[in-house]
């Protein structure tokens, strides 16, 4: 119990670190500062900076993705799923924004580990392509293709997060409340933009 409480309390406190730094400018003494415990425990318990940030990685998405999943997959009307998948997305997003530099990298870098991550969280993505199929052929929305739309729909979430150092100095003349407060406006923004794009009138 003890030593599971050390390791949570360590990827908490790296969590904090990797949102307050990005990966590369944390520092593994910064982390074993944040979480009360000296370097050498922290090196124990995770060998290296980039093994720890994995693991953060890990834990967030194991903890959201199968939520996607089961939204996709509950009764809800279809247009209420995009709803709430958006919004749980960009709140993802908000409160993890270190987590789309660390997509595209790994994308390029290692898109075979990504993937198993994907598939060790359980999300079945084949479930929900037969979910958005389901609507097509019912004639209650118009699209290409589920891969088209899913990649649409991540796109609209992903871009502001990753784009928020240039987009709060350019657009909000670095104001970090009124880019908290727009990017709290995309949730409803970005969700019925997706839905006016894709319902059949």
């Amino acid at each position: 119990m003890k030593e599971k409480n050390t390791e949570a309390k360590i990827l908490e406190a790296a969590k904090a670190v990797f949102i307050e730094k990005g990966k590369d400018g944390a520092k593994m003494q910064a982390i074993a500062d944040k979480a009360k415990i000296n370097k050498a425990l922290l090196h124990y318990y995770f060998r290296s900076k980039d093994k720890l940030f994995n693991v953060v990685i890990e834990e967030t998405m194991f903890h959201f993705l199968p939520k996607v999943e089961e939204t996709f997959l509950s009764d809800d009307n279809f247009f209420d799923k995009i709803r709430k998948v958006v919004s749980d997305y960009i709140s993802l997003l908000s409160e993890n924004p270190f987590i789309p530099a660390f997509m595209l990298h790994e994308i390029n870098r290692n898109p075979d580990g990504l993937f198993n991550v994907m598939m060790k969280s359980g999300i079945r993505i084949d479930l929900i392509f037969t979910t958005i199929q389901k609507e097509l052929q019912n004639n209650t929305i118009n699209i290409v293709s589920p891969q088209h739309f899913f990649i649409n729909l991540l796109s609209l979430c992903i871009f502001p997060i990753a784009a928020r150092p240039l987009m709060q100095r350019a657009m909000f003349f670095n104001d970090q409340k009124a880019y908290d407060d727009f990017i709290e406006e995309r949730k409803t923004q970005t969700a019925e933009f997706i839905l006016k794009a894709i319902k059949v009138s």
